[in-house]
C-alpha cells in the first residue's frame, strides 16, 4: 500500500483549517438540513433581484454547504453567515454545481466576486479582505445580472437591515 508523500499531508492539514469541520462533516456520512429565507441584492444601477437562499448558520452546515447536489434553481442560493468580520476562504471539494462567490461585509456590501469557481476543485478561493458572509449562486449569475463588488445584499443578518 501507497503512503501519502508528506506534501500531500501537508496540503490535508491546510485544507482543514481553512475549511474548519469539512473532514468531521463528511465522516459522518449524514447530511444536514437548513433554513431558508429570502435575500435581495441591490446593484448601482438600481436593479432589485430576489434570492430565496438556504442558510448555513451552524459549522456543520457551513462544511457541508452545497456539497454533492447536482443542481439548484436559477433563483436559490446559499447564504453562509459567520460568526464576526475576517478574512475568509471556500472551496469546492465536492461540490458539482459550479458557482459564484460573493463576498459581503457587515454592512451587507459585497466585496468580492468570485465568479464560475470549478466544482470538485480543492484551490482555496479567499475573500481577500475580512467579511462575515459568503453568498453562493449558480455560475454566471453575476454576470448575468450586472452584479458587482459594491452592491448591497439585503437580509437582517447584516447591520444594514431589512
Amino acid at each position: 500500500m501507497r503512503r501519502p508523500s508528506l506534501l500531500a499531508l501537508l496540503f490535508a492539514a491546510v485544507l482543514a483549517v481553512v475549511v474548519p469541520g469539512q473532514a468531521q462533516a463528511q465522516s459522518s456520512g449524514r447530511l444536514v438540513t437548513f433554513d431558508k429565507d429570502e435575500i435581495a441584492i441591490e446593484t448601482a444601477a438600481g436593479d432589485r433581484h430576489i434570492f430565496e437562499v438556504e442558510l448555513a448558520v451552524s459549522p456543520e452546515q457551513r462544511a457541508q454547504g452545497l456539497m454533492f447536489r447536482r443542481s439548484m434553481a436559477a433563483t436559490a442560493g446559499m447564504l453562509f453567515l459567520f460568526e464576526g468580520s475576517r478574512e475568509r476562504a471556500m472551496w469546492m471539494k465536492n461540490t458539482f454545481i459550479p458557482l459564484d462567490m460573493l463576498f459581503i461585509d457587515q454592512g451587507g456590501v459585497i466585496v468580492r466576486i468570485h465568479e464560475r469557481s470549478v466544482p470538485q476543485s480543492l484551490q482555496a478561493i479567499a475573500s481577500g479582505q475580512a467579511v462575515s458572509a459568503v453568498l453562493e449562486l449558480n455560475a454566471g449569475t453575476s454576470s448575468r445580472l450586472s452584479i458587482k463588488p459594491g452592491d448591497r445584499v439585503i437580509h437582517p443578518a447584516f447591520k444594514s437591515g431589512s
